[in-house]
């Protein structure tokens, strides 16, 4: 088609396949089977491609009372894993014709302001991290078709959760720390107020007080590099025996722990094993490379997406947790004879 040239309508490829409008509304969308012949709907194809028309997607949208947009509703993008759930939500969208918006909670885990004068009249649907949960009241996406991500199955607010099962991977620290020997632990725990934080500190108490001999403390910190050196180089520093390893809700966390040891003149592993939970891409840039739990993002994208979609067909989304594989790394060592 030529610039300036006015954009094709359906009623031109009607006329340069030799069929009706309707014949061409149902091949272009797609549901012609048993009312268009196959000659046909490829002849109608064939027209719209030599004429490059695409659907007014506007106009379908409001004759069928849907936006085919979903917003993701993210802490603030502080680490690639958020990315990877993106990543993960827009390929499943994309293949059945959605779109997904992206909404980081400006302060990172508090309210946020509505970035659509009516979410519910802009969106289909909304997936929101647990951690984010407070950025649904603002924009009334609670009152939309939800899946929530990270969040307990037995009081989410949504119509589906997708969870990975971080259980399992807390499990999977505690059971190779506990294997090297270690029975002194620090937990460097993230302070935030979310169900998928709180499993892994019911869970890594359960593991270790079920081991006669072992001691666990906890040091809550922010999920930052600074606010973990802070809180482990106080928690490392205090007295009575020092914890011989110490497990980081988050690789950041970890990376705090490294450089708290490093301030008291000790060293990883030999003094100090130190575990993470995420498998960023910082967890093999520190020396040494950080034993840690992948955490497939895209997949927790994809899945969220696919229940998202199962939500709004009404049909019932997979239940099951989406597994997680500890990888060991120079970090963990057997601890120092006393």
């Amino acid at each position: 088609m030529a610039a300036g040239s006015p954009r094709p309508t359906s009623r031109d490829v009607a006329q340069a396949a030799g069929v009706s409008q309707a014949a061409v509304s149902l091949v272009l969308g797609d549901k012609w089977r048993g009312r268009v012949s196959e000659p046909t709907a490829e002849r109608v194809r064939e027209a719209a491609r030599e004429l490059g028309y695409r659907p007014n997607l506007a106009a379908r949208n409001l004759r069928l009372g849907s936006t085919r947009t979903v917003l993701l509703v993210v802490p603030a993008l502080t680490t690639e894993f958020f990315a990877g759930v993106y990543t993960g939500a827009a390929r499943v969208a994309a293949e059945h014709g959605f779109g997904v918006v992206l909404y980081p909670s400006p302060e990172g885990i508090g309210p946020a302001r509505d970035p659509f004068a009516s979410a519910q009249a802009a969106l289909d649907g909304v997936i929101a991290s647990s951690m984010a949960a407070d950025a649904l009241t603002a924009i009334r996406g609670d009152q939309l078709p939800l899946v929530m991500l990270d969040s307990d199955p037995a009081g989410s607010t949504g119509a589906a959760t997708v969870n990975l099962d971080i259980r399992d991977g807390v499990r999977q620290v505690a059971e190779h720390l506990l294997g090297l020997g270690h029975r002194r632990f620090l937990h460097l725990a993230a302070d935030i107020p979310s169900w998928t934080f709180d499993i892994r500190a019911r869970e890594l108490t359960e593991r270790l007080s079920a081991v006669p001999g072992t001691e666990l403390r906890t040091a809550p910190a922010p999920i930052s590099i600074e606010g973990a050196l802070a809180a482990a180089e106080t928690a490392l520093a205090a007295p009575g025996p020092r914890p011989t390893a110490v497990v980081c809700d988050d690789d950041k966390l970890a990376a705090g722990a490294y450089k708290a040891a490093r301030r008291l003149g000790l060293r990883i592993p030999d003094d100090l094993s130190v575990t993470g939970l995420d498998d960023l891409a910082l967890a093999t840039a520190l020396d040494p490379e950080l034993t840690t739990v992948r955490l497939d993002a895209d997949l927790f994208g994809e899945r969220g997406m696919e229940a998202l979609l199962a939500v709004l067909n009404a049909r019932e989304p997979t239940a099951e947790d989406i597994p997680v594989h500890l990888i060991i790394r120079a970090s963990t060592a057997p601890p120092a004879a006393p």
